[in-house]
Protein backbone atom coordinates (compact mmCIF):
# COMPACT_ATOMS: atom_id res chain seq x y z
CA UNK A 1 0.00 0.00 0.00
CA UNK A 2 1.40 3.53 -0.69
CA UNK A 3 0.87 6.55 0.91
CA UNK A 4 -1.74 9.07 -0.70
CA UNK A 5 -1.40 12.69 -1.21
CA UNK A 6 -3.80 15.19 -2.55
CA UNK A 7 -2.41 18.25 -3.86
CA UNK A 8 -4.12 20.97 -5.64
CA UNK A 9 -3.73 23.23 -8.44
CA UNK A 10 -3.98 27.00 -7.21
CA UNK A 11 -3.77 30.44 -8.96
CA UNK A 12 -3.19 33.09 -7.50
CA UNK A 13 -5.60 36.71 -8.41
CA UNK A 14 -3.15 37.26 -10.66
CA UNK A 15 -2.93 33.92 -13.01
CA UNK A 16 0.56 32.62 -11.04
CA UNK A 17 0.37 29.29 -10.36
CA UNK A 18 0.99 28.30 -6.44
CA UNK A 19 3.95 26.40 -5.18
CA UNK A 20 6.03 26.01 -2.17
CA UNK A 21 9.59 25.15 -1.74
CA UNK A 22 9.71 21.55 0.06
CA UNK A 23 12.62 19.84 2.32
CA UNK A 24 14.22 18.64 -1.03
CA UNK A 25 14.39 22.02 -2.32
CA UNK A 26 11.80 21.00 -4.79
CA UNK A 27 8.66 22.95 -5.85
CA UNK A 28 5.38 20.93 -5.13
CA UNK A 29 1.86 21.84 -5.14
CA UNK A 30 0.02 22.86 -1.79
CA UNK A 31 -1.51 19.89 -0.47
CA UNK A 32 -0.72 16.90 1.74
CA UNK A 33 -1.49 13.04 2.98
CA UNK A 34 -5.21 12.34 3.66
CA UNK A 35 -6.21 11.28 7.26
CA UNK A 36 -8.55 8.30 7.52
CA UNK A 37 -12.28 8.93 7.22
CA UNK A 38 -11.76 12.18 5.36
CA UNK A 39 -12.87 12.93 2.17
CA UNK A 40 -10.10 14.19 -0.87
CA UNK A 41 -12.04 17.76 -0.68
CA UNK A 42 -11.80 18.17 3.27
CA UNK A 43 -7.98 16.85 3.15
CA UNK A 44 -7.02 19.14 0.35
CA UNK A 45 -8.87 22.50 1.69
CA UNK A 46 -7.57 21.59 5.25
CA UNK A 47 -3.86 21.41 3.93
CA UNK A 48 -4.05 24.69 2.05
CA UNK A 49 -5.41 26.22 5.04
CA UNK A 50 -2.73 24.88 7.17
CA UNK A 51 0.32 25.53 4.50
CA UNK A 52 -0.98 28.97 3.05
CA UNK A 53 -3.60 30.13 5.63
CA UNK A 54 -6.00 31.06 2.36
CA UNK A 55 -9.58 28.99 2.09
CA UNK A 56 -10.08 27.13 -1.14
CA UNK A 57 -13.22 25.54 -3.02
CA UNK A 58 -11.85 22.24 -4.44
CA UNK A 59 -13.17 21.38 -7.73
CA UNK A 60 -12.97 18.33 -9.86
CA UNK A 61 -10.27 16.04 -10.64
CA UNK A 62 -7.22 17.04 -12.23
CA UNK A 63 -4.98 13.52 -12.76
CA UNK A 64 -3.45 10.34 -10.53
CA UNK A 65 -0.18 8.67 -10.55
CA UNK A 66 2.35 7.42 -8.70
CA UNK A 67 5.44 9.42 -7.80
CA UNK A 68 8.78 7.89 -6.21
CA UNK A 69 9.17 11.07 -3.65
CA UNK A 70 13.13 9.51 -2.58
CA UNK A 71 14.31 5.35 -4.19
CA UNK A 72 11.98 2.87 -2.89
CA UNK A 73 9.57 5.75 -1.29
CA UNK A 74 6.78 5.85 -3.66
CA UNK A 75 3.59 7.83 -2.83
CA UNK A 76 0.05 7.81 -4.69
CA UNK A 77 -0.48 11.71 -5.98
CA UNK A 78 -3.96 13.04 -6.72
CA UNK A 79 -4.41 16.45 -8.14
CA UNK A 80 -7.45 19.03 -7.79
CA UNK A 81 -7.97 22.08 -9.85
CA UNK A 82 -8.57 24.26 -6.61
CA UNK A 83 -10.42 28.27 -6.56
CA UNK A 84 -9.49 30.41 -3.82
CA UNK A 85 -12.12 31.82 -1.56
CA UNK A 86 -11.71 35.55 -0.36
CA UNK A 87 -8.83 37.57 -0.11
CA UNK A 88 -5.37 36.03 -1.29
CA UNK A 89 -2.75 36.86 1.32
CA UNK A 90 -0.39 33.36 1.39
CA UNK A 91 1.18 32.70 4.60
CA UNK A 92 4.00 30.41 4.64
CA UNK A 93 3.50 27.66 7.56
CA UNK A 94 6.30 26.06 9.09
CA UNK A 95 6.35 23.00 6.56
CA UNK A 96 7.79 24.74 3.83
CA UNK A 97 10.58 26.81 2.86
CA UNK A 98 9.15 29.28 0.49
CA UNK A 99 6.14 30.43 -1.26
CA UNK A 100 6.07 31.15 -4.91
CA UNK A 101 3.64 32.30 -7.69
CA UNK A 102 4.89 31.58 -11.24
CA UNK A 103 3.27 31.87 -14.51
CA UNK A 104 2.12 28.94 -15.68
CA UNK A 105 4.86 29.10 -19.30
CA UNK A 106 7.32 29.67 -16.53
CA UNK A 107 7.83 26.99 -14.38
CA UNK A 108 10.79 26.39 -11.89
CA UNK A 109 12.93 23.72 -13.29
CA UNK A 110 12.81 21.92 -10.20
CA UNK A 111 8.85 20.72 -10.25
CA UNK A 112 8.48 17.21 -10.29
CA UNK A 113 6.48 16.37 -13.87
CA UNK A 114 3.75 15.03 -12.73
CA UNK A 115 3.06 18.44 -11.10
CA UNK A 116 3.91 20.24 -14.04
CA UNK A 117 1.62 17.68 -16.03
CA UNK A 118 -1.68 18.90 -13.78
CA UNK A 119 -0.93 22.67 -13.95
CA UNK A 120 -0.74 22.21 -17.86
CA UNK A 121 -4.39 20.37 -17.69
CA UNK A 122 -5.83 23.19 -15.50
CA UNK A 123 -4.12 26.34 -17.71
CA UNK A 124 -5.33 24.30 -20.87
CA UNK A 125 -9.23 24.38 -19.60
CA UNK A 126 -9.15 28.21 -18.40
CA UNK A 127 -7.87 29.05 -21.38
Amino acid sequence: MFPVSIKGVVFSPGGEVVLLLNERDEWELPGGRISLGESSAECLAREILEELAIEVRVGPPVDTYLFEMAPGRPMFIATYRCTVVGSFSPVLGPEHKRVGLFAPNSLPPNLPRGYRASIATVTSQRE
